[in-house]
């Protein structure tokens, strides 16, 4: 052989497993290792374990219970040794079985480790402490066989298995990407299944909606000082006294935060629009503590089972309109034409008295003033909208809401109270950005692109989702362009500058101008748009995916539960179905051809 130190028939350890050196060719060794393989390997890719002669691996199988491992390491401990000294006192003798067994010793590392380039006995101490980590170990091997073994069965115990389901949970919530349980288990790990686990296995309720923390949300209300008062909001000196004109907040009777009521004046066309809304901006400042905490939100997260607003909540009895006597407000005066066209608009900081009715009041009052006045202005400018080429997307709605852990499901009907709303605030959107736009104040306005193609109007269900599907992402962008949905060519929203930053942005840049006081620059706006489009994405998805968590809870708790469902769509071997009782969108497999 090229290498004395290696001979024939010798034991040499090779990647961590024994192999017989059977000959060689060059500078290379020829092994024989377990399980009939073979290697070409360099001399320094192996260690010697012991000289030989070993004729066949197979020599190595002598019995280690043999060895008294306890009484060679008691001579040894906590001193300096070789492989030869353990394998003579522990097994009687150097042959390759007692080397092979002496080694394992020490690759076990309980009573003999490896240190530097020889072998030292470990301290009573190191093997206290060693087989103690192995007991607990083993141990907790056995205590994760019987828990994987449970959760096989449909036994998981919350209580007794609560360490293995929490990592289950942090999936489930999207804290993390990975679950051993769930890859233990041969499942795939992913949020939903790691929710369906947890439902499976009893850890987890339908009470329990993982939507919100999913997308990241904070579900915490701003915690920020709200430095202001009534008094001095009314007292401030550039309001004007809109006392006089009757001012209604139209909302359902469930709303905690009235940001908006309706006026009407008489003057020229068909008179004059005051859409009232809460004025914030009057006291926050672009990137003061409250702006920049709004701004991190980005809108007021509404979920069935809490309402996380985008403000402090002493916000709400501050600046929500009716909720007391008089109301600070800025206030949108918008004179309309008898053909529905914009003539004038008039912005002012103002006062108003505010009365709170629900749509179904507002509804049944639509003959007495001013509400008369009012459909008919909401009547005309709608027509002019859909001559324009607005899209009328009429499918079912319901509002889904948890309260005192019931699930209430009510659809939102389509009330002609709630439709001259709409479009009273449609209107000053659209003269907020036309207002805008005649006087070079940068505002972030909200376009939509005209979809691709032809469009169908028809008024099914399956046209109706037909015409949703091809429209166009709506975008806000720092210059006016044409929002196809609404049929207008140019529309900023500001109506719910307390539940929508962007709103609260183009209140902050009118009451800049009224005042004469610096603007954001268009940079300063487009910084904005950006900044907020991701949280108001994940709250947008939240409350989507929570809505449809209550809704499916719902189901679950009505077993008796019946109602119509419509196919809108196929995709495939699915149908795509509306439930129009509970606004529930699903897609089911399809059993047969329709």
């Amino acid at each position: 052989m090229s290498d004395p130190f290696i001979p024939f028939n010798s034991l040499v350890l090779y990647r961590s497993r024994p192999a017989r050196v059977a000959g060689s060719t060059g500078d290379k060794l020829s092994l024989e290792i377990e399980g009939g393989e073979t290697a070409r390997v360099r001399p320094k890719d192996v260690t010697l374990l012991h000289p030989g002669p070993l004729r066949s691996l197979s020599e190595l199988s002598a019995n280690r219970a043999t060895g008294d491992v306890q009484t060679a390491w008691e001579l040894l401990a906590g001193g300096g040794t070789t492989l030869r000294e353990v394998a003579e006192l522990a097994y009687g003798g150097f042959t390759p079985a007692a080397a092979w067994a002496a080694w394992q010793l020490v690759n076990e590392g309980v009573f003999f480790r490896a240190s530097g380039d020889g072998i030292r006995g470990a301290t009573a101490e190191e093997v206290a402490h060693t087989q103690s980590q192995r007991a607990a170990e083993a141990a907790e091997r056995e205590a994760w066989e019987a828990f994987l073994e449970r959760a096989r069965a449909g036994r998981v115990s919350p209580q007794q298995d609560r360490r293995y389901l929490r990592e289950v949970e942090d999936l489930a919530y999207g804290r993390t990407e990975r679950s051993r349980v769930l890859k233990a288990l041969g499942r795939e790990e992913s949020p939903e299944n790691a929710h369906a686990a947890l439902l499976e296995w009893g850890a987890w309720d339908d009470s329990i909606d993982p939507h919100p923390v999913r997308h990241g949300l904070q579900l915490d209300a701003p915690a920020l000082p709200v430095e202001c008062d009534l008094s001095a909001l009314l007292a401030q000196p550039d309001r004007v006294d809109l006392t006089h004109l009757l001012a209604f907040a139209v909302d359902d009777p469930s709303t905690e935060t009235p940001d908006d009521a309706i006026s009407w004046e008489p003057g020229p066309g068909l008179g004059k629009v005051w859409v009232h809304v809460a004025d914030p901006a009057a006291f926050i400042l672009p990137d003061d503590p409250l702006d920049r905490e709004a701004r991190s939100r980005g809108v007021t997260l509404h979920l069935p089972q809490v309402t996380v607003p985008m403000l402090p909540p002493a916000t709400t009895p501050l600046l929500g309109l009716g909720l007391n006597e008089f109301s600070p407000a800025l206030s949108f005066g918008v004179t309309v034409s008898e053909s529905g066209e914009i003539t004038d608009v008039e912005i002012v900081p103002s006062i108003t008295r505010v009365q709170r009715v629900s749509y179904e009041e507002a509804s049944a009052r639509l003959a007495e003033h001013p509400f008369a006045e009012l459909a008919s202005i909401a009547h005309v400018f709608e027509a002019r909208r859909f001559a324009a080429g607005a899209a009328n997307i009429d499918l079912p709605e319901a509002q889904v809401r948890v309260l005192n852990g019931e699930i209430v499901i009510e659809p939102v009907l389509t009330l002609p109270g709630r439709v001259v709303v709409e479009n009273c605030m449609i209107l000053a959107g659209e003269a907020t950005a036309r207002y805008a736009l005649e006087r070079d104040i940068p505002l972030p306005h909200a376009t939509q692109d005209a979809p691709d193609g032809t469009l169908e109007r028809r008024e099914t269900l399956s046209a109706m989702f037909a015409l949703r599907r091809s429209m166009k992402r709506g975008q806000h962008r720092s210059a006016p362009a044409p929002h196809f949905g609404l049929g207008l060519s140019a529309y900023a929203q500001a109506t719910s500058p307390l539940r929508r930053y962007l709103d609260l942005v183009t209140h902050q840049q009118l009451r800049a101008h009224l005042a004469r006081r610096p603007l954001l620059a268009t940079a300063d706006i487009i910084t904005r748009i950006g900044e907020i489009e991701g949280p108001v994405s994940a709250a947008r998805q939240a409350e989507s995916h929570s809505d449809k968590h209550w809704t499916l809870a719902y189901l679950g708790r009505q077993v008796k539960w019946r109602g119509r469902a419509v196919l809108v769509d196929r995709r495939g071997a699915n149908g795509i179905f509306i439930l129009p009782d509970i606004a529930l969108e699903t897609a089911i497999h399809l059993h047969m051809e329709l």
